[in-house]
């Protein structure tokens, strides 16, 4: 426990506002390019029966895992059309991986770049929307999935250095 009130904290400062509040893109211009790997995770929640069929590619809409991997990638590398703020990265890397437990399926995504910004939305982008196409591809057999516990898990590379969820 500190003494030190929320008051007394300083405020973190965010780097899309400028001094007046306004919103803008970081310049990142002056700082150097360097090795950088974000991975994130999302979890899509099933029934039983709708995993199993994901799983053994059984879905009328076809290959859900397949075409979740093609969307995520597709995804990563289009981070700075989908958000206002973000800079185009020259990806070296997307990879997404998916973990199935008995009524979930964990997605995980790696993005990699040799840049001056990092990857970190990338990976995110690349988890989240891996997600909502198993949701698409598998909604007629279950409308009460859920997806949840988009969140980055690692990050390397960069002035701010290593983050492990």
């Amino acid at each position: 426990m500190t003494d030190e009130t929320p008051e007394s904290v300083p405020a973190p400062k965010l780097t899309h506002l400028d001094e007046s509040g306004t919103a803008r893109m970081v310049d990142v211009g002056e700082k150097t390019a360097t090795r950088r790997i974000a991975t994130a995770q999302a979890v899509v929640h099933a029934n039983k029966e709708t995993i199993e069929l994901i799983r053994s590619s059984s879905l009328k809409k076809g290959d859900a895992l397949s075409t979740a991997r093609i969307a995520g990638i597709f995804a990563a590398k289009k981070v700075d059309e989908l958000i206002p703020l973000c800079h185009t990265l020259p990806l070296d890397n997307v990879t997404i991986d998916f973990e199935f437990l008995h009524d979930r399926i964990v997605i995980s995504a790696l993005a990699s770049t040799t840049a001056s910004t990092g990857v970190e939305m990338e990976a995110l982008t690349a988890a989240s929307v891996a997600a909502l196409t198993i949701y698409d591809m598998a909604k007629a057999a279950d409308r009460r999935m859920v997806i949840s516990d988009i969140h980055l898990l690692t990050k390397s590379g960069g002035r701010s250095g290593e983050f492990q969820w």
